[in-house]
């Protein structure tokens, strides 16, 4: 993740006045702990990833960077097994830096799991430049594609393409 992305999740935590977040892909930690510098002192974070290995290490850098251990909820598994468990309208933001090609699913998912007013983003929409190149693409191109389709489609949500990183895709639920 670069400093522009996480600035930008810092910032739009902080905007939403974010309680409650849930994370796709915990990775390292990196998106984490820009997600947690912006949420409210009380707030949790449920970063859920298919390695358990990588929540480990995301632990000790939450840890780290000096965040109590009730900040965080770490659920080991597929997103899309995950997700459903999770409580409707309970989220203030979702940030979605999972697989590519299950976009659409998480796009579903962060919808049903978003308060009205809440934010959605999806790291990494640009695919090194990959989204705008008329040549042949792989299927996870491909479906960021159809995400950026959908949600610029959408009734239900205002989007803004952010050109931080590798591209962050913002959109907030209407109320």
């Amino acid at each position: 993740m670069s400093p522009g992305t996480g600035a930008a999740l810092r910032l739009l935590a902080a905007t939403a006045d974010a309680k409650a977040v849930a994370e796709i892909g915990t990775g390292t930690g990196v998106s984490g702990i820009y997600l947690l510098h912006g949420m409210r002192p009380d707030g949790v974070l449920t970063t859920v990833d298919l390695e358990p290995e990588r929540q480990q290490f995301a632990k000790e850098a939450f840890r780290a960077a000096g965040f109590a251990a009730n900040r965080a909820r770490f659920i080991p598994g597929r997103a899309l097994d995950v997700l459903p468990r999770l409580a409707d309208g309970g989220y203030d933001l979702v940030f979605c830096d999972g697989d590519r090609t299950e976009s659409l699913d998480y796009l579903a998912e962060s919808l049903r799991l978003l308060r009205p007013g809440g934010l959605v983003c999806f790291e990494g929409v640009f695919a090194d430049g990959r989204t705008v190149d008329s040549a042949a693409q792989p299927a996870e191109v491909l479906r960021v594609r159809e995400l950026l389709r959908a949600v610029r489609e959408s009734a239900e949500l205002l989007p803004t393409l952010l050109p931080v990183g590798d591209g962050l895709l913002c959109a907030v639920r209407r109320p």
